[in-house]
């Protein structure tokens, strides 16, 4: 059985968090999560030490996506952010042994195929 090692994706509406706009919205997402867990004194999320689990992270995305959908504006379709994670590759510098760009695809529609070994690209059957 093949192993899927790449994806052709259409990014559609991204939140890009590799640009200003993208973090002025996790921003807003951010404060509005802030005040939604203050009010009722909730502890808010925290992502862990280890920068693998960003429960805070993921809660602000998600309180993104529920104002957008309050708001009736355009659902987003894929996320792209750059986590510099790891250790320094050698003292003082702005490079991580595990640094890495991650799109994440909240539409499934937008998966337009894989490619496997053959390098071919082929149809996805389903996404979960």
């Amino acid at each position: 059985m093949p192993f899927v090692i790449g994806a052709v994706i259409e990014l559609g509406l991204c939140l890009d968090l590799t640009t200003s706009s993208g973090l002025d919205w996790v921003r807003i997402a951010y404060q509005s999560l802030v005040d939604v867990t203050h009010a009722p004194a909730l502890d808010l999320p925290s992502n862990s030490r280890d920068e693998f689990r960003r429960n805070l992270d993921g809660a602000v995305v998600r309180r993104l996506h529920t104002i957008i959908e309050t708001q009736n504006l355009p659902a987003i379709d894929t996320l792209k952010g750059v986590f510099a994670e790891g250790e320094s590759a050698y003292p003082g510098p702005g490079f991580r042994e595990k640094t890495h760009i991650q799109i994440v695809v909240s539409e499934p529609s937008m998966h337009q195929g894989r490619l496997s070994r053959s390098s071919r690209p082929t149809p996805l059957i389903a996404c979960a």
